[in-house]
């Protein structure tokens, strides 16, 4: 019946009961009860009664024994334990400042290459009770507790002067800072150290080998990555030493590019973490043949003649051989006409006075055509006696049948 009582006020929320109403909420179940309530007090019908059950009802609140509170909720140690867990994964702490020589001491900034290990090392002492490893707000280590799922990750060293992880084939990714983070008796404190990745320069971009005709303009493109971010440099390998670098640029740009600028341009990516990567890209510059090499020969009668021209031009030229306004042929007359390159030659087997005169070579490709003249004389002929208006006549005709010839092949 008194329990049941006790119940009932609970629910209800009596005032006349505050004791009972106030240990029912705790994890204990027992009920202190005024001691009025074991003789079976009932409510007072009068206005004396009433003063009497109140006054009888405060002295035992006021003598009535402190409720006992569970040990599990309420003990010291508990809340010792989760006030340090709760500061060691939540409270930032006190940063440690450059010098401090205080603990934690974590170890200046830690540079590696992609793909190597770095160590990060938490000098600590006998003071620190708890400590953790975590990557800005992930925890990486707590303890020897690995709460990382990286499998990268290991703990290395764990000491009372010293707390160490790795991190195994690092990539760009796991650059920036990392906490150590230790509990003390007094509060906890942190210690940054941050992780830089170098990568080593790549090549990723660059332009394809090219073919443009002389007076042009030309871009080459070459794109590197890296950590740091690398330095490109453009050079053209064709040219004379010391004359070489043209471009410290992604982009090379040659405007009225010429041909002495044809050949290998060289991209160098460079970052100091590494030996610099380089790729080439050739640039052929096409332009009409030019002949370079035409002489003179004399040769007595009987004798072997040979009658040289050479000529340069990209794409490689042609060569024709004309004697006056006819074209020769290769074993035609006694003569046989050979190309090897940029050279030609006519040569004849046994020179008669009949082959004594002036010869044309013609170079010609797909930009353009040009001529030489070049004699074959016997002993003692005034070569520069030669009519020098025939010569110009006769190449002034062989001009106009060399541009209609190119204008119907191409």
């Amino acid at each position: 019946m008194i329990l049941t009582s006790c119940v009932y006020v609970q629910e209800k929320k009596s005032e006349t009961l505050p004791a009972c109403s106030h240990l029912a909420r705790a994890r204990s179940l027992s009920c202190s009860l005024p001691p009025f309530a074991n003789i079976g007090f009932k409510p007072a019908q009068n206005s004396a009664q009433r003063k009497a059950a109140a006054a009888a009802a405060a002295e035992a609140a006021a003598t009535r024994q402190p409720e006992h509170r569970s040990v599990e909720m309420y003990h010291p140690a508990y809340w010792v334990v989760f006030s340090a867990t709760t500061a060691l994964l939540f409270i930032p702490g006190v940063p440690v400042r450059s010098g401090d020589a205080t603990f934690p001491k974590a170890m200046d900034n830690v540079t590696v290459r992609q793909g190597e290990s770095a160590t990060l090392r938490c000098t600590i002492d006998n003071r620190v009770t708890r400590v953790a490893w975590l990557n800005r707000s992930t925890i990486l280590y707590a303890g020897n507790d690995k709460w990382s799922i990286d499998p990268r990750v290991i703990i290395l060293v764990n000491t009372p002067t010293q707390y160490s992880i790795m991190i195994q084939n690092v990539d760009v990714y796991d650059e920036g800072p990392y906490t150590c983070s230790v509990q003390t008796d007094n509060h906890p404190k942190t210690s940054r150290v941050h992780l830089i990745v170098q990568v080593p320069p790549q090549i990723m971009n660059i332009s394809s080998d090219i073919t443009v005709n002389e007076g042009s303009s030309v871009t080459l493109l070459c794109l590197a990555i890296g950590r740091p971010e690398p330095t490109v440099t453009w050079r053209h390998l064709s040219v004379k030493e010391g004359q070489g670098f043209v471009s410290e640029d992604e982009y090379l740009e040659i405007s009225d590019i010429k041909r002495d600028q044809s050949g290998e341009y060289e991209c160098s990516a460079l970052n100091d973490v590494a030996a610099p990567d380089v790729r080439k890209v050739k640039v052929t510059v096409n332009y009409p043949p030019y002949i370079s090499k035409a002489k003179n020969t004399g040769v007595s009668v009987g004798q072997k003649g040979t009658l040289s021209c050479e000529a340069s031009a990209v794409p490689m030229a042609e060569f024709q051989w004309f004697k006056e306004d006819a074209r020769l042929a290769t074993g035609l007359d006694g003569v046989r006409i050979e190309n090897k390159g940029h050279m030609s030659t006519l040569t004849f087997f046994n020179v008669s006075e009949k082959d004594y005169g002036n010869y044309t070579c013609v170079a010609t490709n797909k930009l353009g055509n040009t001529n030489a003249s070049i004699t074959l004389y016997g002993p003692g002929a005034v070569i520069d006696g030669v009519n020098s208006a025939s010569r110009a006549l006769a190449c002034l005709w062989l001009s106009g049948t060399l541009f209609a010839h190119f204008f119907i092949k191409f």
